[in-house]
């Protein structure tokens, strides 16, 4: 059984033609899609196509290159709230992102906790996006879970150095591998994954971006689980 536990269905590239997309990834055996949420402005949007397909689910957060865009500065209570419609599954995408730095490192890291903090109040998983953020990443996860209640989740499109794959493993979290794992620059990537249990293990398509071998440049999709699962 494979789900694709990581694609953006309303992207452009994949928006135009979704039925056709979602289709296409049934017939591959993909039997799960979570259609990721980045903007509280898009989140309807996201919901909305998450309803109209049986197999696809959904997330709400606010992606760190957004946290200081209007309208998208929500509290844990916000989250929560929006969480509970029965088609939502996890909390995010959130996470830090020091690569393109699109919003200030304090709003990213208040944006991080109120998610986390969300994820633990409503018991849903946490999507992580981390870039070039190791240390800030860990230490803010083990700072929100010190208390009672722990965060769990996963590490998204994980493409980071080993002790980030390491602190999140033992903070019980999965790590996702995305179709970079193919890409002949990625044997560093493919030495740490060998490491990761199995069964902390998830697969994802990052889609509309990161297609996999031997589809690289062209516009990624969710039936593309199954290479990069087979590799």
């Amino acid at each position: 059984m494979l789900v694709d536990s990581h694609c953006h269905l309303d992207y452009e590239g994949l928006a135009e033609d979704r039925a056709a997309v979602v289709a296409r990834a049934r017939a591959a055996g993909i039997v799960r899609m979570v259609n990721i949420g980045t903007t509280r402005k898009e989140f309807n949007k996201v919901l909305s196509t998450s309803e109209e397909f049986d197999d696809v689910f959904c997330t709400v957060g606010v992606h760190p290159h957004h946290v200081s865009e209007d309208g998208e500065t929500l509290t844990a209570a916000d989250l929560v709230k929006l969480a509970e419609h029965p088609k939502v599954v996890g909390i995010g995408e959130t996470g830090l992102d020091y690569y393109y730095n699109h919003g200030p490192k304090d709003r990213q890291h208040e944006s991080f906790r109120q998610h986390i903090r969300a994820g633990i109040a409503s018991n849903l998983p946490i999507i992580v996006h981390s870039r070039d953020a190791e240390e800030d990443t860990a230490r803010i996860l083990r700072e929100e879970g010190a208390g009672q209640k722990k965060p769990k989740g996963v590490l998204h499109c994980f493409s980071s150095r080993r002790i980030l794959a390491e602190e999140s493993l033992a903070l019980g979290f999965y790590v996702s591998l995305s179709g970079i794992l193919t890409f002949k620059k990625s044997q560093e990537l493919r030495d740490i994954v060998r490491d990761v249990p199995l069964d902390r293990l998830l697969v994802e398509t990052d889609s509309p971006f990161l297609a996999p071998e031997p589809y690289r440049g062209k516009t990624c999709e969710p039936a593309y689980v199954v290479n990069f699962a087979a590799f």
